[in-house]
């Protein structure tokens, strides 16, 4: 499965899940979270450094910048 799959499949579980965002300021926060659980992983020495979870940490990434685009009518879908 490619990137850009994986990204959709959780941006299409996200608006299952959770409300739209109603901010650009929510969505800054919720991509910073984001971004801080992929910061986390990164810095696990290499040994303990998981790719899945890093994988994992960047397709919610992306997942919600798609979402804060298209939710605050940044971009068409």
């Amino acid at each position: 499965m490619n990137f850009a799959t994986l990204v959709d499949n959780e941006l299409q579980q996200a608006r299952v899940a959770h409300a739209a965002l109603h901010s650009a300021h929510e969505g800054l926060a919720v991509i910073q979270e984001e971004v801080f659980e992929l910061q986390m992983e990164v810095y696990k020495r290499r040994a303990a450094r998981s790719n899945e979870a890093m994988l994992k940490e960047l397709v919610q990434v992306g997942a919600m910048a798609q979402r804060m685009a298209e939710d605050l009518d940044l971009i068409e879908y």
